[in-house]
């Protein structure tokens, strides 16, 4: 039976936090709020996890957009080739918030997710939960966002609903009210000029591109 978690997004509980990394270590599959919409998340370092995921979508790893969500910039370097100046300074500028940075994947991707992936999609959302769950698992999560299957409607919003839907497909979903229905801006710096690929929450107003 999965559990449902409701927490506050402002000041979450600590208990509920570590009920849903006990999960995601034992390779299980869990939805959580961002800043953005809902994703289904699992343990970037379990691959059977990952695929697990990936199923749920009737896909495969190296054919889904999937994200590593990290808790600050301070570990993307981890899982990405060197990128310039310019390139973290936007980054710094708009992290932690509503945006999707792809970049240049390095050795350690290819070796988790076990194909030749060359660019990886970074996420440091603006929510407590999503990154307090980050920093209690001690790795970033590899995650995919929350569709909806209603042609009217591009998520699902409602958290009982997400949780109706994949009960029986995940172990924990984590509540902290209804998300949101605009997904991240995505900007793909992995060519020598950064480019807007999906314009979303996340304001490009200001941002040099």
């Amino acid at each position: 039976m999965s559990l449902f978690l409701e927490l506050s997004e402002s000041n979450p509980n600590e208990q509920h936090i570590k009920a849903a990394v006990k999960h995601l270590k034992e390779g299980g599959l869990i939805i959580f709020p961002t800043d953005t919409i809902y994703a289904m998340g699992c343990d970037l370092m379990n691959y059977k996890a990952i695929e697990r995921l990936c199923k749920i979508f009737n896909s495969k790893p190296e054919q889904t957009n999937l994200s590593l969500i990290c808790r600050d910039l301070k570990n993307i370097s981890d899982y990405t080739l060197p990128f310039d100046t310019p390139v973290f300074k936007l980054m710094k500028q708009t992290l932690p918030g509503p945006y999707t940075f792809i970049l240049k994947a390095n050795s350690n991707v290819t070796k988790i997710f076990h194909n030749k992936k060359k660019t990886v999609g970074i996420r440091v959302p603006n929510n407590n939960v999503a990154r307090m769950l980050v920093q209690e698992l001690g790795n970033p999560l590899v995650s995919k966002s929350i569709h909806s299957s209603n042609e009217i409607e591009d998520y699902i919003t409602d958290p009982y609903e997400i949780f109706g839907t994949y009960e029986r497909s995940i172990d924990c979903m984590i509540s902290d009210g209804y998300g949101n229905n605009q997904a991240s801006t995505i900007i793909d710096c992995s060519e020598e000029t950064p480019y807007l690929v999906r314009e979303g929450k996340g304001e490009i107003k200001n941002l040099v591109l």
